[in-house]
C-alpha cells in the first residue's frame, strides 16, 4: 500500500527514521529567533516617519515587540499609511493581571514551564537525493516522527491558516509532512488547492467506514506535503461517532498505519471541543495552541486545557501542550502587545518567540489554493511562518 502511495505523490522518497529514543536526551527549548510582526495593514509602516534605521522608537509612542519588527516589505497591496504616535492611537487600558490569570487558568490548572536540560548531540543526520540534510531531533526533545494537533475550540484564531503554512514552511526544510484535515468546513483541505470533486475517499471514511489513511491521502503541488482532505459528511460524524466502539481512538490506529512515511503530521482540529476534537488529541504527541493577539482569545484556554488533562488522563498520556503561537498580531494597537505579554508570563518558554501578524496576504493565498509561502514568498507573512518552521522544527540555519 505505502508503494502505491509513493507512486501518487511527487516525491517517492521514504522519509528516513534518523533519531532512536536513546539518542533523545534533551528538552531544550528552541532558540531564540527573530519575531516578524506588522501592522493590520501590510503597507504600514512599523516604524516612526522620519526614523533612522539605527535609531530606537520611542516607547511612549510605538509599540513594543520583543525581538526584531520586520518592515521591509511593502508588497501586500494596501495603500494605507498610518502612524503610531501617541495622538493617533487608543489610549492604553491596562488589563486586569489577576483577572487575565483567572481566565488562562480557569481557576483549576496552572501550567508551567519546562526545566531544560542540559544540551546533547542529537544522531547523525541524513542527506535525501542530494537535498539539505535535517536534523534527527526538535528543539522540543521529541524524535521524528511527529504528530501534532493544531487545536483551540475558539475559531477565528488561524489554526488552519497556521496547519496549512507551518505545514508547507516544514516542507521546504525537506521534511515530509501530512496535514489531516479534521474540520467539516474543509478549509485546509482547499487552501491547499484539493477540489471536493477530485478524490474520492476523505477523513470522514477514515474514521466512520474504518479505511485506509494511506487510500485517502492526496499530494499537493508543493514537494514533500500532503494532505489527507476533508467534506462536509465529517459533520455527521460527531453523531455517528457516539454509539461507536472505541470511538476516541479511530484516528489514532489509522495514523499508525503511515507515520513512518512522514516527519510530521499536523492535525487541523475543528473549533470545537466534540468527539472529532478529542480523536485528534488522542491521537497526538502534542498539541500547538493559535492564540489571537486579543482578550476572547484568552477565555476559551481554561476548557481547552481541561479537555488536554482529561486525555491526557484517560487516553494519551505522553500528551501535552508544547507549543504556543500568537497569531494576527497587530503592531499598532496596545491591546496585541498586553495580549502577547500575559499569555508570556503563563506560559513561559512554550510560548514561540516568532509572532504571526496580521497581514492581507495571508488572508488571499487561501483564495488561490496556494500556501503563503508559495502565493507570495517574499511578504512578511510568509518569511513569519518559515521562521515558525525552524522554530518548531529546532533547524537553525
Amino acid at each position: 500500500m505505502r508503494g502505491k502511495r509513493r507512486d501518487r505523490g511527487k516525491s517517492s522518497e521514504k522519509a528516513p527514521k534518523v533519531a532512536t529514543d536513546d539518542e533523545v536526551m534533551s528538552s531544550e527549548p528552541a532558540a531564540d529567533l527573530p519575531v516578524h510582526a506588522e501592522a493590520d495593514q501590510p503597507g504600514d509602516p512599523d516604524t516612526e516617519p522620519g526614523q533612522g534605521p539605527g535609531e530606537e522608537p520611542d516607547q511612549e509612542s510605538t509599540t513594543r515587540v520583543e525581538g526584531t519588527v520586520d518592515s521591509g516589505d511593502s508588497s501586500d497591496g494596501d495603500t494605507a499609511r498610518g502612524s503610531v504616535d501617541g495622538s493617533d492611537t487608543e489610549p492604553r487600558v491596562e488589563m486586569d493581571r489577576d483577572h487575565v490569570a483567572a481566565v488562562v487558568t480557569g481557576g483549576e490548572i496552572s501550567v508551567t514551564e519546562p526545566v531544560a536540560a542540559s544540551p546533547s548531540v542529537t544522531g547523525t543526520a541524513t542527506e535525501r537525493s542530494g537535498a539539505v540534510p535535517r536534523p534527527a531531533q526538535a528543539a522540543s526533545g521529541n524524535s521524528l516522527p511527529r504528530i501534532i494537533a493544531v487545536a483551540n475550540q475558539k475559531g477565528g484564531v488561524g489554526k488552519t491558516t497556521t496547519s496549512v503554512n507551518l505545514g508547507a514552511a516544514l516542507a521546504e526544510l525537506n521534511f515530509r509532512v501530512l496535514v489531516v484535515d479534521l474540520d467539516p468546513q474543509g478549509n485546509a483541505t482547499t487552501g491547499l488547492g484539493i477540489e471536493a470533486r477530485n478524490f474520492e475517499r476523505s477523513m470522514y471514511d477514515v474514521i466512520m467506514r474504518d479505511c485506509s489513511l494511506e487510500d485517502a491521502i492526496e499530494p499537493t503541488s508543493l514537494k514533500n506535503l500532503f494532505v489527507a482532505p476533508a467534506t462536509i459528511d465529517l459533520a455527521g460524524a460527531e453523531i455517528e461517532l457516539v454509539p461507536a466502539f472505541s470511538r476516541e481512538l479511530k484516528l489514532k490506529r489509522a495514523i499508525e498505519g503511515v507515520i513512518e512515511d512522514f516527519d510530521f503530521v499536523l492535525i487541523d482540529c475543528p473549533p470545537s471541543l466534540g468527539l472529532i476534537t478529542v480523536n485528534g488529541l488522542a491521537a497526538a504527541d502534542e498539541v500547538l495552541v493559535p492564540i489571537q493577539c486579543e482578550y476572547y482569545a484568552l477565555e476559551g484556554l481554561s476548557q481547552l486545557l481541561r479537555n488536554v488533562h482529561l486525555v491526557a488522563s484517560n487516553l494519551n498520556a505522553g500528551l501535552d501542550i508544547t507549543t504556543i503561537v500568537l497569531t494576527m498580531y497587530d503592531a499598532r494597537t496596545k491591546l496585541s502587545e498586553q495580549v502577547a505579554d500575559e499569555v508570556r508570563e503563563h506560559f513561559g518558554t512554550k510560548v514561540c518567540r516568532n509572532i504571526i501578524p496580521r497581514t492581507v496576504r495571508l488572508s488571499e493565498a487561501p483564495s488561490f489554493g496556494q500556501p503563503i509561502t508559495v502565493f507570495d514568498p517574499t511578504s512578511r507573512g510568509a518569511i513569519a511562518y518559515r521562521e515558525l518552521a525552524k522554530e518548531v522544527s529546532g533547524v537553525t540555519s
